[in-house]
């Protein structure tokens, strides 16, 4: 069990995409919000083939931001983003 194990089990708990969404806006700021739709894009791009530079800049965030996703990618996480639409 780590200190992240309560957040899963809640996510885990939640019923639909409504509950999903009222949970993750109470608990979050706007700025978390966007941070967090922000690496989704970057992963979505990075499995496009999208140059990291390239997300870089069209997105507003650092190389290191899109690099931390790609090195994620490389060590096998996301796998199951290749089968979501937007």
């Amino acid at each position: 069990m780590t200190s992240f194990t309560p957040f899963i089990t809640i996510l885990s708990s939640l019923k639909d995409e409504r509950e999903l969404e009222d949970f993750l806006i109470g608990i979050t700021t706007p700025q978390e919000r966007e941070a967090l739709s922000q690496r989704v894009e970057i992963v979505k791009a990075l499995i496009a083939g999208e140059p990291q530079h390239t997300i870089s800049k069209r997105l507003g965030v650092g190389v290191a931001t899109v690099t931390r996703g790609s090195k994620e990618l490389a060590d096998g996480h996301f796998e199951y983003m290749r089968k979501v639409q937007p």
